[in-house]
């Protein structure tokens, strides 16, 4: 499929996920290059309960050889903030937790119809018919009408060298009649609405109002015309039927009114455009319909109206389109929207050393993924020196590898992050309490964007089954013990903490198969608890370690949910991992409280719900806060 932007040049990142999701079928597709889309394929909705499931599905059924980082889904439905739910579907998501749980960098979800907008741009000549009119102004308003379930209305208002598309409901504005066999179509359609709007007669459905209005008309209403559906309409008017006919040329004249008051209302001299599922199945029957001529026949405007050109969109997949365009404007990529220190590196690629070119194709490979790396992890992924990668900073016009980190943060996502700082003996109070509150804010930020939301299921899984569960903590871990055991006694479930290395390890003796151990240490490396979590694995139990990715007690643990933050000023003073352990009991609490209040749910469902309302973290009249 060309898009009127193909190129050879392949994405650095990989190929990008674009999506188009109805209330039916899910539809995808791989863009390996600006324009160039592979494995495009359908899926049945009814098939998956859910948006992740569906996509997943087609990860895995789809040949790509890279990981697939960004991805862009159109959705029917409107958005509104990270919370989805789809109106012709009984989905529902969070934006952000779906991209965590399919690992990608970068998840967009937009309106099917803004997705329709952006891709007009970018039509070619053989995606497109054009229906009167004769050419578009350059740089000129794109209106936009799509009459399929209902009827959409959009616009593109160019801005410089990019485009902006216009949120519309203009489908819902009143409907006007212009002749007298509309007067009498509007007048059968108040015996059922008491607002019809254009989307009543002009959406696919509203064919068949018309169709039953038309009747009426003629004295033909009862058991010599039954009710019709659309498409049965429509076969009837290219079969010569002299009532559908009719049918067809009033919806299309209708539908040139709307058309036309969406001309003149947005100044649309680029030219408007039919997208949908209706027009391109009448062929013929609205080229010969009177669609053109109520389009101009706007009295004192006509002429004005006459040199706009009208196309139908033919494209079969004109989504993918605009949703390719969304997706690469917010990546920085696109030569419309790149993000300034993106937009600088790849000005600036030619005129790096070899070691530095390094740098800068892992930056734009895994610019997420660098965020969250010291200068010495940067350095081995690249395979350079660490002053190698403080030159590469400094060449892009940044202070140093903090600068750099933030502002390629802020060029992904638009937002500017908190920054990390090193605290100094002597810093002020202004400036060590903000870089305490920055540093925490900064590492629970990044534990979020790398929490695996599989483990998390697989260890409240465990959890919501366990006999019986222990927490082992030794030092300022045991503090963290404590609060998960009041947090999970209240569910009524049989826990206990143990903060002396003697107890742990004599309690671990007594376990076995169907308990659970929740080891909590910031270095896995503590001999003593090492020690009980062997005895406890040996008899049977299982171990969910919080601490280091690579440490011996993550070796040794069922589960991992790692916490790899380096503390800055000493062993004896773990301010952030500690409260990096104490957000992580939280969320495996919130997980076995979802569970034991949810459906099925039955003995401990009351103090799951009572620990939900007064949230997950530790009221006034709980031990742990007396």
């Amino acid at each position: 499929m060309s898009s009127g932007v193909k190129n050879n040049s392949p994405h650095l990142s990989g190929p990008r996920l674009l999506a188009d999701i109805g209330g039916t079928n899910a539809r995808f597709a791989l863009e390996i290059a600006p324009g160039d889309l592979v494995e495009i394929r359908d899926y049945a909705c009814d098939d998956y309960p859910g948006v992740s499931e569906v996509i997943r599905a087609y990860l895995d059924e789809a040949d790509h050889a890279e990981p697939v980082l960004h991805a862009a889904i159109a959705i029917a439905n409107p958005i509104e903030g990270d919370e989805i739910r789809m109106t012709n579907r009984d989905w529902r998501f969070s934006i952000e937790a779906t991209r965590r749980v399919l690992g990608f960098e970068t998840l967009l979800v937009v309106n099917d119809f803004t997705a329709l907008a952006m891709a007009l741009p970018y039509l070619s000549d053989t995606q497109k018919r054009q229906v009167g009119g004769s050419e578009p102004q350059p740089n000129g308003v794109i209106g936009l009408l799509g009459p399929g379930t209902g009827v959409g209305v959009s616009g593109l208002i160019p801005a410089g060298d990019r485009w902006i598309a216009l949120g519309s409901e203009g489908g819902h504005t009143t409907f006007a009649p212009a002749d007298e066999r509309e007067i009498d179509v509007l007048r059968y359609a108040w015996q059922h609405f008491p607002h019809v709007s254009f989307e009543r007669l002009v959406a696919g459905p509203g064919m068949a109002l018309v169709y039953q209005a038309l009747a009426r008309r003629e004295g033909r209403e009862g058991r010599e015309v039954r009710p019709l559906e659309t498409p049965a309409i429509v076969k009837l008017a290219q079969g010569g039927d002299a009532l559908a006919r009719e049918t067809v040329d009033c919806f299309c004249a209708m539908l040139g009114t709307l058309a036309g008051n969406v001309a003149v209302t947005l100044g649309a001299v680029g030219g408007v455009y039919l997208g949908g599922g209706v027009i391109p199945k009448l062929g013929k029957l609205f080229e010969n319909s009177p669609f053109r001529q109520r389009f101009e026949a706007k009295g004192r405007f006509e002429g004005y109206l006459k040199k706009i050109p009208t196309y139908v969109i033919t494209a079969d997949h004109p989504a993918f389109l605009g949703t390719s365009a969304i997706l690469a404007e917010q990546l920085g990529t696109h030569a419309a929207g790149a993000g300034a220190l993106i937009d600088r590196l790849h000005r600036l690629r030619d005129r790096l050393s070899p070691a530095e070119q390094r740098v800068a194709e892992l930056t734009l490979r895994q610019p997420r993924a660098l965020l969250a790396e010291p200068v010495s992890e940067i350095a081995r992924l690249a395979r350079v020196s660490q002053p190698t990668v403080i030159r590469f900073c400094r060449k892009l016009g940044c202070q140093g590898l903090s600068d750099f980190k933030l502002k390629l943060a802020s060029a992904l996502t638009g937002t500017l992050p908190v920054r990390h700082g090193q605290v100094h003996v002597g810093d002020s109070a202004a400036e060590f309490g903000a870089k305490v509150l920055d540093n925490t804010v900064s590492s629970i930020l990044q534990m979020r964007e790398h929490l695996d939301a599989r483990t998390v299921e697989a260890a409240v899984t465990l959890l919501d089954g366990a006999r019986r569960i222990e927490f082992y903590g030794l030092g300022n871990s045991g503090v963290i013990a404590q609060d998960a055991h009041y947090k999970f006694f209240r569910f009524g479930m049989p826990t206990i903490a143990y903060g002396d290395p003697y107890l742990l390890q004599a309690s671990a003796g007594l376990l076995g198969d169907g308990d659970v151990v929740v080891a909590i240490s910031a270095s896995g490396r503590s001999a003593d608890l090492n020690r009980a979590v062997d005895i406890a694995v040996a008899r049977g139990a299982k171990v969910i370690a919080l601490t280091a990715r690579n440490s011996p007690l993550a070796r040794k643990a069922t589960l991992v949910l790692p916490n790899d933050h380096v503390e800055t000023m000493g062993a004896h003073v773990t301010m952030i991992a500690r409260i990096l352990h104490l957000a992580a009991i939280d969320v495996l609490a919130v997980g076995v409280a979802i569970r034991r209040a949810g459906p099925g749910a039955e003995t401990a469902g009351e103090g799951a719900l009572d620990w939900l309302r007064h949230g997950s973290g530790q009221n006034a009249d709980t031990p742990a806060a007396a």
